[in-house]
């Protein structure tokens, strides 16, 4: 553990750290709620990672959707800010099928009936929280395994960081570079890569779900 501080927060865990954020795992102090505490790494932040950060916070705090994540709070932080969220227990879908596959017969979701009940419900709930975004007109454009949590006994799931996401019906999208593109290339459907005369709407979200079960 590091010596990361957050006014009001106490830390038990760092349960993520990429290039530009680091999260951490730990309690409101003012009515020890759980929470998931996600900051920036940089100590003076871009502006584009503060209008994401901001992004998040904004598009997810009015959602009333089971299966998203509910951000509590944007507080200061430093230079930037910190997102503070509700902590339900999950865990990211990679770390979760990790753990579950060594229980199930064979370590494939699809060889046994376990398996296929398990990966039933995980994409159901997640085809069913795109569905909700839609009917709010919010394409997230980053559906991918990471963004995907999931509580280890009772299977709910939920989506995070709305860091890019878009409050509209449809978004054109114009041709960048691939080490430019919003989301994550791996993922993204063919029009969110500005290469198709096409604009964004909700199928791109599907069409990454359907590449994150593939």
């Amino acid at each position: 553990m590091d010596s990361t501080q957050l006014s009001g927060y106490c830390f038990t865990e760092k349960i993520y750290e990429g290039s530009r954020t680091v999260v951490y795992r730990g309690v409101r102090e003012q009515d020890q709620r759980p929470v998931v505490v996600k900051l920036l790494k940089d100590r003076l932040p871009r502006f584009n990672d503060l209008i994401q950060f901001s992004n998040q916070y904004s598009i997810a705090k009015d959602l009333d959707l089971p299966n998203v994540v509910t951000p509590l709070a944007l507080v200061p932080y430093g230079h930037g800010s910190a997102l503070v969220m509700d902590d339900f227990g999950g865990l990211a879908l990679p770390e979760f099928l990790q753990s579950s596959l060594t229980h199930l017969p064979s370590r494939k979701l699809g060889d046994s009936v376990e398996g296929l009940i398990l990966f039933f419900q995980i994409a159901l709930q997640v085809a069913e929280a795109l569905d909700g975004l839609g009917k709010q007109r919010i394409i997230h454009k980053d559906i991918k395994p990471d963004n995907i949590l999931i509580q280890p006994d009772s299977h709910q799931v939920r989506l995070i960081d709305f860091s890019i996401a878009s409050v509209l019906p449809r978004e054109s999208q114009i041709i960048q570079p691939p080490t430019v593109l919003e989301g994550t290339l791996a993922y993204l459907s063919p029009d969110q890569t500005g290469r198709m005369n096409r604009g964004i709407d909700y199928r791109s979200d599907f069409y990454a779900l359907g590449a994150t079960c593939s």
